[in-house]
C-alpha cells in the first residue's frame, strides 16, 4: 500500500512525514517522532493509556490512524511542560499527591484530566471520577489520582491562562 503524506503539528513543533494509512497515531507518535510518553496497554481502546490531545481533544492514540491527524495539532504528555522543563499543574499535582506508581497509566490519566479540567474548571470528586473512567489503573487506588486532579483545579484556577495546557487546543498556526 502506497504510504501517504501527512502535515502535522505535534507539540507546537509542524511535522510532514510519510506514513502507511493504516499506522496509529500512537505508532506514529512513539515510532515516527520518537514520543514515548504515550503508551500502548491494551490497544483496544479501554485503558486509556495512549491519550493524547487531538485539536484539544482527549482522544485514544490507539483509535486513531495518523492520516485522520493530517491538518491537526497533537499534544502528547510531554507536550504539557513549559518549554523551560516545568511541569504543567497537573503534571505536578500528580507528583505532589503521588497520583501514580508504576507509571504506565500516567500520562494518560494526566492528558485526559488536563482536557477534563479546562472544560471543567471547578469539578467535584464525582465529577472527577466519571471523567476519568475511561483509564485504567492498576496500582493506586485511584485516591491519590482524584486528590491530584482536584489540587491541579484549584492551581489553574488561580494561574494566569498563558500556561502550555491552557494554549493546547488553540490554533497551532499561531504557534509555529
Amino acid at each position: 500500500m502506497t504510504d501517504i503524506e501527512i502535515s502535522v503539528v505535534v507539540n507546537g513543533v509542524k511535522r510532514r512525514d510519510r506514513i502507511p494509512p493504516r499506522r496509529t497515531l500512537a505508532d506514529y507518535l512513539r515510532e515516527t517522532c520518537g514520543l514515548t510518553g504515550t503508551h500502548l496497554g491494551c490497544e483496544h481502546g479501554v485503558c486509556g493509556a495512549c491519550s493524547v490531545l487531538l485539536d484539544g481533544a482527549a482522544v485514544r492514540a490507539c483509535l486513531v490512524f495518523a492520516v485522520q491527524a493530517d491538518g491537526a495539532e497533537v499534544t502528547t504528555v510531554e507536550g504539557l511542560a513549559d518549554t523551560d522543563g516545568t511541569l504543567s499543574p497537573v503534571q505536578q499535582a500528580f507528583r505532589d499527591h503521588h497520583g501514580l506508581q508504576c507509571g504506565f497509566c500516567t500520562p494518560g490519566f494526566v492528558v485526559s484530566a488536563t482536557a477534563f479540567l479546562r472544560e471543567t474548571p471547578d469539578p467535584g470528586d464525582d465529577e472527577i471520577r466519571e471523567a476519568l473512567s475511561g483509564n485504567i489503573c492498576r496500582c493506586t487506588g485511584y485516591q491519590g489520582i482524584i486528590r491530584a486532579v482536584r489540587d491541579a483545579a484549584t492551581t489553574l484556577s488561580t494561574e494566569a491562562p498563558a500556561t502550555p495546557q491552557a494554549r493546547a487546543g488553540t490554533d497551532a498556526k499561531d504557534r509555529v
